[in-house]
């Protein structure tokens, strides 16, 4: 079982390093005065698990009769067959509609239902980030008509990409990358309840998992995880290389190469396949480049790429855009 899973808070007063914002959440449940709410933050910052613990103590037994999460990267990103094999929206799916047209529908469908026991329900977005400007629009329309029996809750990594009609209807709670304070600890925590008296992962190794996982705490227990399971403390590189480092690098060798359109496509599949945000992807790209070339006027571009990525709204035309820049300086 994974750590992630197995150490999950299982209340509002289990989340970690997020004391500002969990005061809001658990004052909201108390009063069950609840506006419309946009959660940002980096990966691994507590979002998910806060709306998850805020709907318990919000509806109690009814919780998930009450609160609805649509993954919205999945859907935008799979299209119309995954609203076609996913069981939650399969009876609702019409095959002669696109896939907006099905979207709106399905979010009407479920808008429409009546809370159990409650005032209202929880219809949650994760990833809002990844909501098409039209449906965003389509999703202004449904708050205004829906506002007395459903409450809108969004979670994304770049708020800047969702349009100014929902966010001024939303007030905004921002998720902070955790502190060195509170993640060593927990880790500490952690590594006695799944191997007491162990000398296999000191005191400094935890450190170093701590300053690699910049403040996610999901990624820290990932990696103190595999650690302790494989016995490579000593090797924080091999540990942290993951999967998305090794297709990065792959798409950066393709472009250094000549390779543009291949390297964009590797690039655009860490969003499509790994769920990646654009600013995830820059992040990976900044790693390789760092450790490969480390040219400055690399990282000048990186720095344009990171400024265009958080004022524009598609960001695969801005990781496009980066990969071509990138190629230049390796003519």
């Amino acid at each position: 079982m994974l750590w992630i899973e197995k150490y999950r808070p299982a209340t509002i007063s289990d989340i970690l390093g997020q004391d500002a914002v969990l005061r809001h959440l658990t004052s909201f449940a108390a009063s069950g005065t609840v506006p419309h709410l946009i959660l940002t933050g980096p990966h691994g910052t507590g979002k998910s698990v806060a709306i998850e613990c805020f709907a318990k103590d919000l509806y109690k037994e009814t919780w998930e009769q009450n609160t609805t999460i649509f993954q919205t990267a999945d859907i935008f990103s799979q299209g119309k067959a995954f609203l076609e094999q996913d069981p939650r929206y399969a009876h609702l799916f019409q095959k002669n509609q696109s896939l907006i047209a099905n979207f709106k529908y399905i979010i009407r469908w479920y808008a429409s239902l009546r809370p159990l026991d409650a005032e209202f329900k929880l219809l949650v977005f994760e990833d809002a980030h990844a909501l098409t400007r039209e449906a965003q629009q389509a999703l202004r329309r449904i708050m205004e008509q829906t506002s007395g029996t459903c409450r809108f809750i969004f979670t994304t990594t770049n708020p800047s990409a969702i349009i100014p009609p929902i966010t001024s209807r939303c007030l905004p709670l921002f998720f902070a990358p955790l502190e060195h304070e509170v993640i060593l600890p927990h880790l500490k925590k952690i590594r006695e309840a799944e191997c007491p008296g162990t000398t296999a992962c000191s005191d400094d190794d935890l450190d170093l998992f701590v300053h690699a996982s910049r403040g996610d705490l999901r990624r820290a227990i990932l990696l103190l995880q595999a650690a302790l399971e494989t016995g490579s403390c000593q090797d924080l590189s091999a540990i942290s290389q993951s999967e998305t480092a090794t297709i990065t690098s792959l798409a950066v060798s393709a472009i250094k190469s000549g390779d543009l359109a291949g390297g964009t496509r590797r690039l655009e599949s860490l969003m499509i396949d790994y769920g990646l945000s654009g600013a995830d992807v820059l992040l990976e790209i900044r790693t390789v480049l760092k450790r490969e070339y480390n040219h400055p006027a690399l990282s000048a571009t990186l720095a344009d790429a990171e400024y265009r990525m958080h004022h524009a709204n598609n960001e695969y035309l801005q990781v496009g855009a980066l990969a071509t820049g990138i190629r230049e300086h390796f003519v």
